[in-house]
């Protein structure tokens, strides 16, 4: 893994309330943490690959300069409420997510309900490190795919991006 020394994941569970389409960086959008490859690619400039690829998702639309996503607000399993923007759209109102934080950058990946299960708390405890795990591998997925400048290079690190990150 190529995460930097010291760092570590934090990943709390919750329940999806709201979903609406935001521009990153509007009013609407600030105060929330940004999340998907939106956190690792915004503000950087397109070059490389990322700047001349076909690539499908957000990681083409965030170089291009598109900067609508989607803004989620979960209630956390401890009663807080956090907002997160995020290029996934496939997320719904009431789906069970895991929040993932790593530094400044995070993550929203959709989980199976049992996370979110009251009854599954001493269980969802018991398994929180292979959960910081996975928040890790996806972090350096990100970073992969933000670091890519050939088109194979590109395709591979969306993919990784793919399996590591959505859910």
């Amino acid at each position: 893994m190529s995460h930097r020394v010291g760092q570590s994941a934090t990943v709390q569970f919750g329940v999806v309330q709201s979903a609406e389409q935001v521009t990153v960086g509007s009013k609407a959008a600030q105060g929330a943490l940004l999340g998907g490859t939106i956190g690792v690619l915004a503000g950087r400039s397109a070059g490389g690959a990322i700047a001349g690829a076909a690539v499908g998702g957000t990681a083409a639309a965030v170089a291009e300069g598109d900067r609508t996503a989607t803004q989620y607000t979960v209630r956390m399993l401890d009663g807080s409420s956090t907002r997160i923007v995020s290029d996934q759209h496939q997320i719904k109102v009431n789906d069970c997510v895991a929040i993932e934080r790593i530094g400044s950058s995070a993550n929203i990946r959709r989980e199976t309900a049992q996370y979110c299960d009251p009854a599954s708390t001493e269980a969802v405890a018991q398994v929180s490190d292979a959960a910081q795990a996975e928040a890790m591998q996806c972090e350096t997925a990100k970073r992969d795919l933000a670091a890519a400048e050939k088109q194979q290079s590109l395709d591979l690190a969306i993919r990784k991006v793919e399996l590591l990150c959505d859910g």
